[in-house]
């Protein structure tokens, strides 16, 4: 998945690990879409790619309509010469959640944001993809979707969500020659952490996320997750008798939020 023929469409691709994404793809030679709500953004990204000698659409879209996203993709189609051999399901957003003080509407906005944001794209390029028996699609999921993360319910949910939905897709699509990847960072310094106060355990930069990514997707990778200690610290607290996880995690109920910070 070298060939400078090649090309992605990335959701998010305004900021945090999409933008990273879409520059380190673009040094690979990627043709791409960029999606996102922010357009003034997304053109300045543009700009950059296309100084690399590569091509890219910049189109402003909310991923949470999906009659504005299979738009975005048929502009972004025509504008870049064909249909996609990369999707990156990457927009997400981050509001915490307490179950003492839920709020719907805050729940409702992070699952249209990250799991059907991910149907939607899902739906507008793989068709396309199992029409020809090639292609890729991978979503940012993270390891907050491993095990419920106080503070974090939702979002947590959403995040398991994707995983679920993606392996299942997984096993349903390798055959037909689609591939399939689940993407599961820890913290990566992006603006969805800026919210949280204190310190932020196995940060990594948001270039080196990229890195890390690009290199999975281009071996074909079915699952990405990564800085490597979060991973087995995580993948070992799933283990845990309920008893003695929900002992382990109650301080994080009272995890330290900048309301000031929080995206919606």
């Amino acid at each position: 998945m070298t060939d400078v023929a090649k090309r992605a469409v990335i959701t998010g691709a305004s900021s945090g690990i999409g933008h990273a994404l879409a520059r380190e793809l673009a040094s690979r030679g990627w043709s791409l879409a960029l999606l996102a709500r922010r357009a003034e953004l997304l053109e300045t990204l543009a700009t950059e790619v296309r100084a690399r000698g590569v091509a890219a659409s910049a189109v402003a879209c909310d991923v949470s309509d999906l009659a504005a996203v299979r738009a975005a993709i048929a502009r972004a189609e025509a504008e870049l010469g064909g249909p996609f051999d990369l999707a990156v399901a990457n927009a997400g957003i981050s509001i915490p959640t307490w179950a003492a003080n839920f709020k719907v509407d805050d729940a409702e906005r992070v699952m249209r944001v990250n799991v059907f944001g991910t149907f939607y794209l899902f739906d507008a390029v793989v068709p396309s993809m199992v029409a020809r028996g090639t292609g890729r699609f991978a979503g940012i999921a993270s390891i907050a979707g491993l095990r419920g993360l106080p503070s974090a319910s939702v979002y947590s949910a959403s995040k398991a969500a994707m995983q679920a939905f993606l392996e299942a897709s997984r096993v349903e699509l390798t055959p037909l020659g689609v591939g399939v990847t689940i993407v599961n960072p820890g913290w990566v310094d992006t603006p969805i952490i800026e919210k949280y106060k204190g310190a932020v355990p196995f940060l990594v930069k948001a270039d080196d996320a990229a890195r890390i990514i690009a290199d999975g997707l281009e071996r074909g990778a079915r699952e990405i997750e990564f800085p490597r200690p979060m991973s087995l610290v995580m993948r070992t607290v799933r283990l845990l008798p309920n008893a003695i996880y929900d002992i382990a995690l109650r301080p994080y109920a009272k995890r330290r939020i900048d309301p000031g910070k929080v995206k919606r």
